[in-house]
């Protein structure tokens, strides 16, 4: 893999470069999209290349829990497989510790309750979980219960082996995602950990024609994110990525991000894993992040929620039963050139399922333009 910055703002952090890959090169900074089971749901690879999407995510932990890593590998990777002929990631199952675990017992999630800092029952409730009843974390590693009762096991040497079986370009070291709710205490145990785990996934990497980013940890705590910045940088990383709570609001995410990302080195490309929403997109970029993942394009499509300029839309409300324009007029994706309001609408009601597709490729479409027109604004010197 090689990266190269090929404009620098003299306003702020953003950068546009270009990332080359054995599946092709592409520009940052990017939006990746998730495709968790080795799909991003309800569109095919021709949907995604119409609507301009660079890069795909797969999710290490649910594609070795249904031992589809093995299948994959017998089909050639990830890109054969999926008929994706783009550049593609792997996450690491680092978040799964954290969704399956902690998230479970303190009823949150990254997605679902980003900034839980309001919420004084479940920070009570996180007081006093000082061991997650969903999963055992060890040194060693993570041991997860499955849906079926049986259990299973995830270390640092294990989740390389399932990436490199899967194929993806990129891959991230194994680390463990911390609740936005525990304490510096846990947080500096478990970035020790992470530390641990990351020089095993150097050690356990056989492949030479896929990347191994490392994971910054280290929570809300400008301290610990220093000292994580330090470990993770001096290890021989491809790139990184910005894991674990932003802290428990917006704007101290975005202090974080900045804070980290002046820290780094300049000529390896940064990661925001799993923070994207179209609000954010502006800011983050400002802030020096070149690649970024988020379900939220798609998951928010599905649930009827259509991004427009001015914010959102959603389709189910009776105003849209008789309107008959498109999403948003001037939009150049498939389902505005082609369809109205009203139709979705319809198709939302009665749960059809072409609904989620065409959703979908406006959402992707939406996030995908956005992401080019700050690219473009980068190297004409406006942002």
């Amino acid at each position: 893999m090689q990266f190269s910055i090929t404009h620098k703002s003299e306003k702020s952090l953003a950068r546009v470069g270009v990332l080359e890959t054995p599946h092709g090169k592409i520009e940052t900074p990017c939006f990746v999209a998730v495709g968790t089971k080795a799909t991003v749901k309800a569109l095919g690879p021709d949907d995604l290349e119409r609507v301009g999407t660079q890069i795909v995510l797969a999710n290490t932990y649910h594609l070795y829990t249904s031992k589809t890593h093995e299948v994959i590998k017998q089909a050639g990777g990830l890109n054969n497989f999926m008929r994706w002929q783009g550049i593609t990631m792997t996450d690491s199952g680092g978040f799964q510790v954290f969704s399956l675990g902690f998230g479970k017992d303190h009823e949150i999630g990254r997605y679902s309750t980003l900034f839980p800092g309001e919420d004084l029952q479940k920070m009570v409730k996180a007081e006093s979980i000082k061991e997650s009843q969903y999963i055992k974390i060890l040194d060693e590693g993570v041991v997860f219960r499955l849906p079926d009762g049986k259990r299973t096991v995830l270390t640092p040497e294990k989740s390389i082996e399932i990436q490199e079986a899967i194929g993806a370009d990129i891959m991230f070291s194994f680390d463990e995602c911390t609740s936005p709710l525990a304490s510096k205490e846990y947080v500096k145990e478990a970035m020790g950990r992470t530390h641990r785990w990351a020089e095993r996934c150097i050690k356990a990497k056989t492949r030479n024609d896929q990347a191994l980013w490392g994971i910054v940890q280290g929570g809300e705590w400008n301290d610990l994110r220093e000292e994580s910045v330090r470990t993770i940088s001096n290890l021989p990383f491809d790139g990184f990525g910005l894991g674990g709570a932003m802290g428990k609001t917006k704007e101290r995410m975005f202090e974080l991000i900045e804070f980290i990302n002046t820290r780094l080195p300049d000529n390896k490309p940064r990661h925001l894993l799993g923070i994207g929403y179209p609000e954010d997109i502006p800011e983050i970029v400002k802030l020096g992040v070149d690649t970024f993942d988020c379900v939220a394009p798609t998951r928010e499509a599905r649930n009827g929620t259509l991004y427009v300029k001015g914010g959102r839309i959603s389709i189910q409300k009776s105003e849209y039963r008789q309107d008959f324009l498109p999403i948003e007029e001037g939009c150049g994706c498939y389902t505005c050139q082609n369809f109205n309001r009203a139709y979705l609408r319809h198709l939302y009601k009665e749960k059809e399922l072409l609904f989620y597709r065409l959703a979908s490729i406006h959402n992707l479409y939406f996030i995908n333009n956005l992401v080019a027109g700050i690219r473009e604004r980068i190297k004409n010197g406006e942002i």
